[in-house]
C-alpha cells in the first residue's frame, strides 16, 4: 500500500516497523461539546483505513486519545455549574452515541489525558533535564529553536512560523515560538501536583506522553486533521524525539477541510453543522458516506443537496443487497457463470488498487457501484444462485471494509428518523421558536410525512 507521506510530501510504500503489524494514533477530540462534521472525517477516514488494513490481513493497533482537561471544557463547565469532568464524561458518551451511528468501531485503546498525569509529568521532567524545557512560575515551557529540525513536518522554516508569533503583554516566555508543556493552576481550576506546583499538561504533551506508553517511541502511523500539522504535530515531534532520541512516526497522514455551501464553517457563519443535527434530519450513515466519497487529503462541500444525493447512492446499495438476497431465496440451481465471476473478481481487484493507492475511497466506491451494476444484470438475467451468492458475498465484503450498508433497512430506520424529528420540532415549539418548527414540519412533509397535533400529543403518518 501507497501512503502520502506529509513528513515527505510524496507516496511511499508502507513497510512496518514489525512485519505484518501495524501500529496507529489518531488525535481525538477535545470532549467539550458534541462533534461537528469536521471532527467526524478523520474519525470516519481513519476508521476506514484501519478496516482496509486488517482486510488485507494486518495486525493492527489503533489508539485514539481523549482530551479530557482544556480550556475550553474548563470555560463549558463554568458555564454550566459543574466540574471539568462532568463535562468529559457528558461529551465522551454523546460522542459514542455519534460515532457509533456513524459505523466507527471503537479504538484497542482510548487514553484520557487525566488518567496519563504520571507519564506527562515523566516526559516534562525529562526535557527540562535535557535542557529543552524551562520552568517560570509554575510553567514549563519547550524551547523551540533548540529543537533543530523544528518545522519538518509542516514544511515551514522557524523563521517564518516565527513571524506570526507574538509575545503577548506580561508574557514571560524566552521566545514567542515556545509553547507550553504544563500550566501552572490560575484560582478555582483543577489542578494535580507536580514537581513545579500545583497545574495541568498542555494540549500537545499529552500526546507525546500516551504515544510513548501505548504504542511505543516509534509508531508506523500518526493521523490527524490537516488542522493538527501545525502547531500540534509538530510540536508532537519536537517533544518525543528530543525526549526519546527516535523518530515519533514514520508516516503522518492528514485530511483535508470539510466547508459548508462552500465556506469555511463556522459559528460566527451560522453554518456550523453538527453531527447530531445533521443525524436527526438524515440519519448517520449518509454522514460516513458523505466523507469517504472523496479522496481523504482533498476537501470537500457539505450541502443539503449533496447529503441527498448521499442518501440515494445508499439507496440503490441497499437496494442492490435486498434484490440479491430475494433473488437467491427462490433462484434456480446453476454452475457459477464463468464470465460474471471474471467480472465479479475485476471489481475486487479494482477496488484494492485503488485503496492500495493512499486510501482511495472515491474510486473503491466507483468500484463498488460497478459490481452492483454486475450484480443487477446477474439477478435480471437469470443467471443463477451461484452466481448471485458469489457477487453477494463480494458486495458485503467491501461494503464492510467502507463500513456501509450497516443498517436493518426498512421501517424501523425511518420511525427512529421521523420520531427524532418530532422530538426536535416539540422542543423548538416549547422554546417558542415557531420558524424552526415550522422548517421541521416542512422538511416531514417532504418526506412523505403528514404531521398532526392533537391533544394527547403529535401523531404522524405517510402520505
Amino acid at each position: 500500500m501507497k501512503i502520502f507521506n506529509t513528513l515527505t510530501r510524496r507516496k511511499e510504500e508502507l513497510v512496518p516497523l514489525e512485519e505484518g503489524k501495524v501500529k496507529i494514533y489518531a488525535c481525538g477530540p477535545t470532549v467539550y461539546n458534541f462533534i461537528h462534521i469536521g471532527n467526524a472525517r478523520p474519525i470516519c477516514v481513519f476508521d476506514t483505513l484501519r478496516r482496509y488494513l486488517e482486510y488485507r490481513g494486518y495486525d493492527v493497533t489503533f489508539v485514539q486519545n481523549f482530551t479530557d482537561i482544556d480550556d475550553k471544557i474548563i470555560k463549558r463547565a463554568n458555564e454550566e455549574g459543574t466540574t471539568y469532568d462532568e463535562i468529559a464524561r457528558k461529551y465522551i458518551a454523546e460522542y459514542w452515541t455519534d460515532v457509533e451511528g456513524m459505523n466507527v468501531r471503537k479504538a484497542d485503546i482510548h487514553p484520557k489525558a487525566t488518567e496519563n498525569i504520571e507519564e506527562i509529568i515523566a516526559m516534562v521532567s525529562d526535557l527540562q533535564q535535557k535542557g529543552y524545557a524551562y520552568e517560570v512560575d509554575g510553567d514549563v515551557y519547550f524551547r523551540t529553536k533548540k529543537f533543530e529540525e523544528y518545522g519538518k513536518l509542516s514544511h515551514q522554516p522557524l523563521e517564518d512560523l516565527a513571524a506570526g508569533a507574538r509575545i503577548a503583554v506580561g508574557d514571560i516566555k524566552e521566545d514567542p515560538m515556545d509553547f507550553a508543556l504544563w500550566k501552572a493552576a490560575k484560582p478555582d481550576e483543577p489542578y494535580w501536583d507536580s514537581p513545579w506546583g500545583h497545574g495541568r499538561p498542555g494540549w500537545h504533551i499529552e500526546c507525546s506522553a500516551m504515544n510513548r506508553k501505548y504504542l511505543g517511541k516509534t509508531i508506523d502511523i500518526h493521523c490527524g486533521g490537516q488542522d493538527l500539522i501545525f502547531p500540534h504535530h509538530e510540536n508532537e515531534i519536537a517533544q518525543s524525539e528530543t525526549c526519546n532520541g527516535a523518530p515519533f512516526a514514520n508516516y503522518w497522514m492528514h485530511n483535508g477541510y470539510i466547508n459548508v455551501d462552500n465556506e469555511k464553517m463556522s459559528k460566527s457563519l451560522g453554518n456550523f453543522k453538527t453531527v447530531r443535527d445533521v443525524a436527526n434530519v438524515y440519519g448517520y450513515e449518509p454522514i460516513r458516506y458523505f466523507i469517504i466519497s472523496a479522496h481523504y487529503r482533498k476537501p470537500i462541500n457539505y450541502s443539503i443537496e449533496i447529503i441527498e444525493q448521499c442518501k440515494a447512492a445508499l439507496e440503490r446499495l441497499y437496494n442492490c443487497k435486498e434484490n440479491l438476497e430475494n433473488y437467491i431465496a427462490g433462484a434456480d440451481e446453476k454452475p457459477l457463470d464463468a464470465a460474471l465471476k471474471e467480472s465479479v473478481d475485476a471489481k475486487k481487484t479494482a477496488f484494492i488498487e485503488a485503496m492500495e493507492d493512499d486510501l482511495n475511497t472515491a474510486d473503491a466506491l466507483a468500484a463498488v457501484f460497478e459490481l452492483v451494476r454486475v450484480a443487477n444484470t446477474a439477478v435480471a438475467e437469470n443467471k443463477g444462485k451461484a452466481a448471485a451468492e458469489y457477487a453477494l458475498a463480494l458486495f458485503n465484503e467491501l461494503t464492510d471494509v467502507l463500513g456501509l450498508v450497516y443498517q436493518s433497512k426498512g421501517a424501523d430506520s425511518l420511525d427512529a428518523q421521523v420520531e427524532a424529528l418530532i422530538e426536535q420540532r416539540s422542543k423548538a415549539r416549547a422554546e417558542k421558536n415557531w420558524a424552526e418548527a415550522d422548517r421541521i414540519r416542512d422538511e416531514l412533509k417532504a418526506m412523505g410525512i403528514i404531521l398532526k397535533d392533537t391533544p394527547q400529543g403529535v401523531t404522524w403518518s405517510k402520505e
